[in-house]
């Protein structure tokens, strides 16, 4: 057989022009390139499922009018959680061998159930049901006086990562937050929680734990806790983060909380990169 041609491959003039992008060195010439913060005065604010949402009436009504009193005077976004309807899904979904992916899709959809629900309880301040979508129309939203609110499942779907064990999702609600207020480079981000924060133990069983204060995602990595008040993967994202610095737990049954969590008083817990 014949030699086959070598052909020329077209390039477009290009500072990465024949550039494969995983070259380690590539990625210290480049260095830090200063990247554009979308919504730098934007408070995400994430209201769990389990935590806050499913507690119905007596929890969600006066944090509502708190959280559209604290809109007029500050940047929100709000974030839902699934909570208990997510926990049977996941359930049903697991006994009948759904891979990672399916499940991910599975409960995606009922955190957005919640984020209808909660718009329609800011709808007195300006609350706006968004899609991920709408997530680069933020700055526009927000001047024309929306409260926008979006559900927290990240978009993988049923390209989910596969969990080291188990088929539950690695990337839940608490690491959608946590991901919209990177990439948006948000002021910060806080999640509302049924606790004071994170414990070294589950503190409504047992009645030994201790808040921890403040510490770093290195450092709650090494705890090697049995049980965690946010999702582990939202601490190996910090490790990493460009704009999101901290994150802040804090209990949002107690009137007041998110307030002092935005201004950035000491309440809660603080993780720090």
């Amino acid at each position: 057989m014949g030699m086959i041609p070598s052909a020329k491959r077209h390039e477009l003039r290009s500072g990465l022009r024949s550039e494969t992008l995983v070259r380690r060195g590539l990625m210290e010439e480049l260095g830090e390139a200063g990247q554009l913060r979308i919504a730098p005065d934007l408070n995400v604010i994430k209201l769990g499922g389990h935590g806050a949402i499913d507690y119905g009436r007596s929890v969600m009504h006066p944090l509502s009018n708190e959280l559209g009193e604290l809109s007029r005077t500050n940047q929100l976004l709000i974030v839902t959680g699934g909570g208990a309807r997510v926990r049977h899904i996941m359930d049903v979904g697991i006994d009948l061998g759904m891979p990672t992916g399916v499940l991910a899709e599975l409960s995606a959809k009922i955190s957005e159930q919640n984020a209808t629900m909660v718009a329609i309880l800011l709808s007195g301040w300006g609350g706006t049901r968004i899609h991920q979508d709408d997530l680069l129309e933020l700055p526009t939203l927000l001047r024309l006086g929306q409260l926008p609110v979006i559900h927290g499942t990240p978009p993988y779907g049923l390209y989910e990562h596969p969990a080291r064990v188990g088929a539950i999702p690695p990337h839940r609600t608490d690491t959608g937050a946590f991901l919209i207020a990177e990439v948006l480079g948000a002021r910060s981000c806080i999640l509302g929680k049924n606790v004071d924060g994170l414990y070294t133990a589950d503190p409504r069983t047992n009645p030994d734990a201790e808040l921890i204060e403040k510490a770093s995602a290195d450092e709650v990595i090494a705890m090697n806790l049995d049980d965690l008040v946010l999702e582990r993967m939202v601490l190996e994202l910090l490790q990493q983060a460009v704009n999101i610095r901290e994150i802040r737990i804090v209990n949002c049954h107690i009137p007041g909380n998110i307030a002092a969590a935005v201004r950035g008083d000491t309440i809660g817990t603080v993780i720090r990169a």
